[in-house]
């Protein structure tokens, strides 16, 4: 069976791109497929194999860099995750643009009992960090959603939006961790008093809590082409617009502003004529090397999960 590893790990790497070169080695070694980031500040990846394979990465990440928050997830037969293996160097291991960062103490992680009990403390703020398209199909009753396109608007929203005087007690929380890692970070280092974050974003809640216990509402975003999951951690009903990136439930596909590969309710009334043109050539040249029984990855949806897995 064919699983999905989704990990992170804050640490500081002298020469990143050497590390790289050893990830990209092993990952082909391993026959795996995904992105894994590297940076200064740590490592970050989804990547999907067979069982055996992953295991002999997930104790390579253990070894090398101390990596214990992972994260484990089947996936469907059919599905292959991701079309191919790639390991990159950037600046930042999830893009946030705050130069400096202390990232040596973060937000209190808390388990889902006690993320349950801090959702019913009215003096608390719970603030979902991810990115607007997301929190579209799911988030936690009662959390506050920053708005925001990219995980990078998020230092501005606290600005206008909070105080460390007033807002006291704020739990924050994210996919799987890494976002609400460091924004909680960025926030102790603010001044706010109290601060927690979800230990293993929502995809461990969902994997902990009973459904007759469960706080949640709707389907969760990920970052592979499942595109969301479902409160059982099984694929969701939502598809991904190529042009936009914003998933698309099953009347959002029956649209007439639905044109795969091209456009979407969402994107439709944003995108030029010529673009749509560019859009569907790019997609003829897909049918065609499905014809062929080749793969065809266009270059811009490469480049949009790409971006997705850096602002995740």
């Amino acid at each position: 069976m064919r699983r999905v590893l989704a990990f992170y790990q804050f640490l500081s790497l002298d020469d990143p791109q050497a590390e790289c070169s050893r990830l990209q080695s092993l990952g082909e070694e391993l026959a795996l497929r995904g992105t894994i980031l590297v940076a200064h500040e740590g490592v970050n990846g989804t990547v999907v194999g067979d069982t055996q394979a992953l295991q002999q990465l997930s104790q390579y990440l253990l070894n090398q860099y101390g990596v214990r928050s992972q994260k484990w997830s089947d996936l469907q037969p059919g599905n292959s995750g991701f079309h191919r293996f790639k390991v990159r160097v950037k600046p930042e291991i999830v893009s946030f643009g705050v130069d400096d960062l202390d990232m040596s103490q973060s937000g209190e992680h808390v388990d889902a009992r006690t993320w349950n009990r801090l959702i019913d403390d009215p003096d608390v703020i719970v603030i979902d960090t991810r990115n607007d398209y997301e929190i579209d199909i799911g988030s936690f009753e009662g959390a506050l959603s920053p708005h925001t396109e990219n995980f990078r608007q998020f230092p501005a929203w606290v600005a206008d939006n909070l105080d460390p005087d007033k807002h006291t007690k704020v739990a924050m929380f994210c996919t799987g961790g890494i976002r609400c890692e460091k924004a909680s970070a960025f926030m102790l280092n603010k001044g706010f008093e109290h601060v927690y974050q979800l230990d293993g974003g929502i995809l461990q809640y969902l994997e902990d809590t009973q459904t007759s216990e469960s706080r949640w509402n709707g389907e969760c975003f990920v970052f592979d082409q499942r595109v969301s999951v479902n409160a059982d951690l099984e694929q969701g009903q939502y598809k991904q617009c190529y042009a936009c990136r914003h998933p698309l439930s099953v009347d959002e596909l029956a649209s007439a502003a639905f044109e795969h590969g091209v456009s979407c309710p969402y994107c439709i009334d944003n995108t030029s004529e010529e673009r749509r043109l560019q859009f569907r050539e790019r997609q003829h040249q897909v049918r065609l090397a499905a014809e062929r029984g080749e793969q065809h990855i266009g270059q811009d949806q490469r480049r949009a999960r790409e971006r997705q897995h850096t602002d995740n």
